[in-house]
């Protein structure tokens, strides 16, 4: 998204609401939302399986107690899950887009907009945007530890100083080629199970650590989307993304094996489920995340061309639109199938 055009060709700058919309940086939001989605389909599934499976039981009475009150938190919850990953992300973005514009990283830019870079608006004003953000997800965050555990509070500090820390601070990681790791362990493997354990207070599933995994590593796809378009103006400036550091051709086999691996862990997932190795309910529902499949082929096919710089483009909204989609199937998938019971032994 950029700037519109007069019918003269003349730039025309965004409005005052507009150009902070575009600073939030919506495409990349379904790295916000898919997570959210998925733990919460896991947790709604173990939350009641829990009551239907304890009802019965005069011995369990304050474990059915305790998670009838569950249930009676649970959208709330989820609701709050959803502000926090959102709030976090545009943060990051706010924060991303102050730290490179003083560094002057995007004064050469092929790609979306950016506030400081462009002087839509000041780095203070930016920077404040930023701490606003993560202001709102440190409150959303405060009500979830309240009704899980304060440790919670720890692990949103965490995502707070790793989304400061990814292009601020004086040894910045994004700088460093460490970026798609940090976004594959917060934006995937945290935020999933993070969200699934405020709201079923659990952590071992395993279904959701798969699921955790596979909405990294396309959170990490979106990154090095953006990195394989940046290139060029990232190696002028210094900065030594994974994409810098490996080459044009090889970060294209990387953005595809991001984008590959959750589909092929799908397709394992499903044969294991319709041959009865891994149990749940209508096993036939979990290859239902593969229609996502033919929004992969155009960015995939893009990604090992030749392509570069601004031809780039189109892979950054079409990756967040096979998240997105990825995701929400994975969420119905894991809603439907998820045994409505608690497995022998779970914590």
């Amino acid at each position: 998204m950029s700037a519109d055009t007069s019918r003269a060709g003349t730039p025309v700058a965004p409005g005052p609401v507009e150009r902070w919309i575009l600073g939030a940086r919506p495409r990349t939001l379904p790295a916000a939302v898919v997570p959210v989605l998925v733990g919460t389909s896991a947790a709604h599934a173990i939350q009641f399986g829990t009551v239907s499976v304890v009802r019965h039981s005069a011995a369990y009475s304050s474990r059915l107690t305790l998670h009838l009150d569950g249930i009676g938190n649970f959208w709330w919850r989820a609701l709050g899950a959803l502000v926090v990953a959102l709030a976090i992300q545009v943060g990051t973005n706010y924060a991303n887009d102050y730290s490179d514009g003083i560094r002057g990283t995007d004064d050469s830019r092929v790609g979306p907009v950016r506030l400081v870079a462009s002087g839509l608006a000041t780095p203070a004003a930016v920077r404040r945007a930023a701490l606003s953000a993560f202001g709102v997800a440190g409150i959303a965050g405060l009500g979830l530890a309240w009704a899980s555990s304060w440790w919670v509070l720890l692990v949103g500090a965490a995502c707070f100083v790793a989304g400061w820390f990814y292009t601020g601070g004086p040894r910045p990681y994004g700088y460093a080629g460490l970026g798609e790791l940090f976004v594959f362990v917060f934006f995937g493997l945290v935020a999933t199970v993070g969200t699934f354990y405020v709201e079923s207070l659990r952590l071992g599933l395993p279904a959701v650590w798969w699921a955790a995994v596979a909405v990294g590593l396309l959170a990490t796809a979106l990154l090095l989307a953006n990195n394989l378009r940046d290139i060029a103006t990232d190696t002028v400036s210094g900065k030594r993304t994974l994409a810098v550091r490996v080459g044009r051709r090889a970060g294209g086999w990387c953005y595809a094996g991001c984008v590959g691996l959750p589909l092929a862990g799908v397709l394992v997932w499903a044969l294991l489920a319709v041959t009865g190795a891994v149990h749940g309910r209508h096993p036939g529902v979990t290859f239902l995340p593969l229609a996502a499949l033919p929004l992969a082929v155009a960015p995939v096919r893009l990604a090992l061309g030749g392509a570069e710089g601004r031809a780039l483009l189109p892979v950054l909204a079409a990756t967040g639109r096979l998240q997105l989609v990825f995701g929400v199937l994975l969420s119905v998938a894991l809603w439907v199938w998820l045994p409505l019971a608690v497995p022998p032994g779970f914590p």
